[in-house]
């Protein structure tokens, strides 16, 4: 039998979005943090490009808004662009303040934060530290969070499944994974800052532990999940058979870097206006058009006109491991395929980052607060992050005093379940599940794709269901099972969504319609009424 635990505030998931909010709790809030491997693995620390922020006298939060919306494809909330542009200042200020060495520049005389340009930005305005802002970020707030007394660090844990009853959340079945036993966190509020599901592919930019396990648990408990159809494909990840989808940043094509097809022939221009600069769907789709169109296995980005030195100071990561790999990013240019990267929709959340669940709620990449729309612009992630748990943190802070301890809850019960010696079953599983994804449910889809998709998910579903109910747990397990569910939400959303938009583009609808509408699924076991824009499922 596993260990119980009881904690003021448990936090899933040791992101930017989860170390930020146990940061901001009350030094008296008692608070578990949870970490699937060990800390400063995450997609946290694997962040290259930097974090957006109005930062500049010539920048306005106008401007940054308008961009926001622009990528989004008119899917966008206007009070969340607004909310977390609005913060963006005083959240640099806050990483600042614990010690985030973000990179400056000197101006007539004057230091100033080094700041460049991505993708649908009109402004530099991408505060970074070098190419390795994820991991400055990461190993700071880490470094803050170990060393906080009422911060209890729990490493190598997965998340099984959220105890909730009567409409409130209360805790989750965390899996230790060293011992293999199944522990009861309580706690009076939960957060999921789980990451995103870009696992579900068979190529992405995303560690081992996107698996969506925040987003399939929140939807088992009964929230609404949207626009789980918008996946955002990274244009340029490495092409190479050992690099495993090494991301390479978007801002060397903010520094002028080239996209060119394997006879040495640019071609974005032919595509959109801004050419590498357009966001990432048009980047993607361009890069997907033309790999088919030609057969090639990849497309080139040059940034040789650069000296050596310009890139050693902004992208030593990327010429790093480009090197590893016997390619030198100052005289030759660097293979590319696109990604799956990020996944916009999730747990619909407030600006306080509440899901349908009392005591629930989500931040990060697990959740949808409107920020992103159809299509995520360029660094805003990292931003979000911040800003919604900085605001989700001061909402459970003035919430905690009204909130009961939780119920007396059962210890989890393995009883009638036995260790498997079938283990081969969850590595086929998870491999086809990928694969048909990648095929199907990919850059470019079609309403037949779709239904595929959607049949052999359900054949999966069934399979794994039996084998969940007959052995015992493990991380592999339960990452295939929640994978399997996020893909069956991404394929419904993706079904519903009868036109082209953003990240969607199918071949079936390839127009856009006059208005925009979030897909928003609502599960069999909400205690919401079914609303015009949601399909219950």
């Amino acid at each position: 039998m596993g260990n119980r635990h009881q904690h003021d505030v448990l936090v899933i998931g040791s992101g930017a979005a989860g170390l930020s909010l146990a940061l901001h709790l009350p030094f008296d809030c008692r608070v578990a943090l949870l970490s699937k491997a060990d800390l400063n693995q995450g997609s946290t620390y694997w962040a290259q490009g930097g974090m957006a922020a109005v930062l500049h006298n010539r920048d306005t939060v106008d401007s940054h808004v308008a961009d926001t919306l622009a990528a989004g494809a008119g899917l966008c909330s206007l009070e969340a662009v607004e909310f977390t542009v609005g913060n963006s200042r005083r959240c640099v200020e806050w990483l600042v303040d614990q010690g985030v060495d973000f990179d400056l520049r000197e101006d007539k005389g004057e230091r100033e934060f080094h700041l460049t340009m991505e993708g649908g930005h009109s402004h530099r305005r991408i505060i970074h530290a070098a190419d390795r802002t994820g991991r400055a970020i990461s190993e700071v707030l880490t470094e803050r969070a170990t060393a906080a007394e009422n911060i209890e660090i729990f490493t190598h844990r997965v998340a099984v499944d959220l105890v909730a009853r009567d409409g409130r959340c209360q805790g989750a079945y965390i899996l230790d994974q060293r011992s293999g036993l199944v522990d009861l966190f309580q706690a009076r509020c939960v957060v999921l800052a789980t990451g995103g599901a870009s696992k579900a592919y068979l190529y992405t930019s995303n560690p081992d532990g996107a698996s969506g396990d925040g987003i399939a648990m929140a939807w088992r408990a009964g929230c609404r999940v949207a626009n789980m159809e918008y996946n955002q494909f990274h244009p340029t990840c490495l092409y190479h058979p050992r690099a495993k989808s090494f991301l390479v940043t978007e801002a060397i094509r903010g520094e002028g870097g080239k996209l060119l097809l394997p006879d040495g022939d640019r071609f974005m221009p032919r595509f959109d206006e801004r050419a590498e600069l357009a966001p990432r769907d048009v980047v993607a789709r361009a890069i997907d058009h033309e790999m088919k169109r030609l057969g090639a296995d990849c497309v080139f980005l040059d940034i040789s006109h650069r000296s050596r030195e310009f890139l050693q100071g902004h992208f030593p990561t990327v010429m790093e491991r480009c090197a590893e790999f016997g390619i030198d990013i100052a005289a030759e240019p660097i293979p590319v395929v696109p990604a799956a990267h990020y996944t916009c929709g999730g747990i619909v959340v407030d600006t306080r980052g509440r899901t349908d669940l009392e005591n629930l709620y989500a931040i990060g990449e697990a959740s949808c607060t409107g920020l992103h729309g159809a299509n995520r612009m360029a660094s805003n992630s990292l931003l979000e992050c911040i800003v919604y748990a900085e605001s989700a943190a001061g909402h459970i802070a003035g919430s905690l005093a009204r909130i009961p301890d939780a119920d007396a809850t059962p210890a989890w019960d393995e009883s009638q379940v036995t260790d498997s010696d079938e283990d081969v079953v969850i590595s086929h599983n998870w491999d086809e599940l990928r694969r048909f994804m990648w095929d199907y449910v990919g850059i470019v889809r079609t309403n037949k794709r779709l239904q595929r998709a959607l049949h052999r998910i359900e054949l999966l579903q069934t399979e794994i269901a039996e084998y969940y109910g007959n052995y015992k747990v493990s991380n592999d397990l339960l990452e295939l099972r929640n994978l399997a569910m996020v893909a069956e939400l991404m394929i419904r959303c993706a079904l519903s969504r009868k036109e082209s938009r953003g990240l969607h583009y199918t071949l079936d609808y390839p127009e856009t319609l006059p208005e925009a509408r979030d897909t928003v699924l609502l599960p069999a076991n909400s205690t919401l009424q079914p609303q015009a824009d949601a399909q219950q499922a």
